[in-house]
């Protein structure tokens, strides 16, 4: 059984930055940067909620602050420090704390989260298919398995979208199968979910191989 549920104390926001990339903490004041970014090309959002304009994206944003209140999420506004601008957003969400025996040796602390999902992802048209997404999952991945010591973290995508389940698989991630009718569509319709993961034993390694090509 797993319990992802409203904690009575916050996972504490924080910065990620590597070479290409900064994450930080997503706030109202970040909206009018996003909705500019979202405002290009947006023929890569068909299966990707990505607001189209301003009372939209306010709502987007006051949703995951909320989840943020409650400890079910951290988003994130990222920017590409090339240029010093906001180029999309991502986020922890579905963060999950299990009810361990006292004293299991399993659970690494009451404030530290056994699983969590990577996801809510979207890039400008620029941003995309370039260094920055693949430096954003690494510091992601890196702050979870190895500050929180989580045992699993999870990618959901819409199984029709081609793109994003190929670019979860270069991650390293495998299919754990498709969840039917699970969840309504960015399209209105009902989705399919396509499940992935990796594990905490498969980080070292997929830590590498992330590593190894950015350093290409």
């Amino acid at each position: 059984m797993t319990l992802t549920a409203e904690r009575p104390t916050r996972l504490r926001p924080v910065v990620l930055e590597g070479r290409h990339v900064r994450l930080e903490p997503l706030e109202l004041g970040h909206a009018g940067a996003l909705l500019a970014v979202a405002g290009g090309p947006r023929e890569t959002y068909g299966f990707t909620t990505v607001p189209a304009d301003e009372p939209a994206m306010l709502r987007y944003i006051e949703t995951a602050l909320r989840d943020q209140e409650t400890g079910r999420a951290l988003p994130f506004a990222t920017f590409a420090r090339a240029t010093g601008r906001v180029v999309g957003s991502t986020r922890f969400g579905n963060i999950e704390f299990w009810p361990w025996p006292p004293g299991n040796p399993n659970q690494r602390g009451e404030d530290r989260p056994d699983a969590v999902e990577i996801g809510w992802t979207w890039l400008g048209a620029a941003a995309q298919r370039t260094a920055v997404n693949t430096e954003a999952k690494l510091l992601m991945l890196t702050h979870a398995f190895e500050e929180w010591r989580v045992h699993r973290v999870s990618f959901m995508t819409d199984s029709r979208n081609e793109r994003s389940r190929n670019a979860i698989l270069r991650l390293g991630a495998r299919l754990d199968g498709v969840l039917r009718a699970q969840r309504p569509a960015s399209d209105g319709g009902i989705r399919d979910t396509a499940a992935f993961s990796i594990l905490e034993s498969e980080w070292p390694m997929i830590r590498r191989q992330l590593q190894s090509r950015l350093d290409q």
